[in-house]
């Protein structure tokens, strides 16, 4: 998969983590921000404005939700 992934974390995010070794585990680099940052924070619900949860996951600046959704998404 040659495509742009991004995640929006927070430190001490099981879910974070998880996400980010199902990436791993597929090879799949991706860029973590940190949601910690009030700065990132923004920007990530000016991205998606429906954000409730981290991680939020992005792939080629589409919204995939968080790490359910991206699992998800990889079963179909």
């Amino acid at each position: 998969m040659n495509k742009k992934v991004e995640i929006y974390s927070k430190s001490n995010c099981s879910y974070c983590v998880m996400a980010m070794n199902f990436f791993d585990s597929k090879g799949i680099a991706y860029e973590v921000y940190s949601a910690d940052d009030p700065d990132i924070f923004d920007e990530m619900l000016k991205r998606n404005p429906q954000a409730r949860t981290v991680p939020q996951i992005f792939i080629d600046d589409i919204s995939i939700g968080g790490y359910t959704d991206l699992v998800e998404k990889f079963s179909e």
